[in-house]
């Protein structure tokens, strides 16, 4: 069996000392949803987050974790980071500033550190779920660990479809 990669994002949680496990899938190009990755996982829909990355028009990036069976809300997003409005970055920009690809974002190990928001559903698990960094594998871990190592802030974000 082949040693599976390290990612940066790993990396960075086992030099905090912070536990989790991974979770490898078969990535289907023509759909890289989070609401597919966890269901070829098993894991609950719930509890696996997508990384988005938003601009604020006051203080400029900041990262939002969600449920991927949820849509953020960009107005509550905007108000609790201290924006006017907020709005998604284009697909192309994703690469250059956090040195992720679309489907394989991690909220761990970006370029820069930036304002990080946690969808206050997370508080009550005790694990979530969140991309490595590569897209086919998924990190498993305390929603506590992640907020505190990112020093981000829980918030209600999210609208639940």
């Amino acid at each position: 069996m082949e040693k599976e990669q390290k990612t940066n994002a790993m990396r960075l949680l086992e030099k905090a000392k912070i536990s989790f496990q991974t979770v490898s899938y078969e990535v289907d190009e023509n759909d890289l949803s989070g609401v597919h990755v966890a269901a070829v996982t098993g894991l609950a829909s719930e509890q696996v987050f997508k990384t988005l990355v938003v601009k604020g028009d006051k203080t400029g990036y900041l990262v939002a974790c969600i449920p991927v069976a949820a849509e953020l809300d960009l107005k509550k997003l905007a108000s609790v980071s201290g924006n006017k409005k907020a709005e998604m970055i284009q697909v192309k920009e994703l690469l250059p500033l956090t040195g992720y690809i679309r489907g394989g974002c991690s909220p761990f190990g970006m370029k820069k550190k930036f304002p990080t928001f946690m969808e206050l559903s997370a508080e009550g698990f005790e694990w979530i779920a969140v991309s490595a960094g590569v897209r086919g594998m998924q990190m498993i871990l305390d929603p506590k660990a992640l907020v505190g190592l990112l020093q981000a802030k829980y918030a209600e974000i999210s609208r639940f479809l």
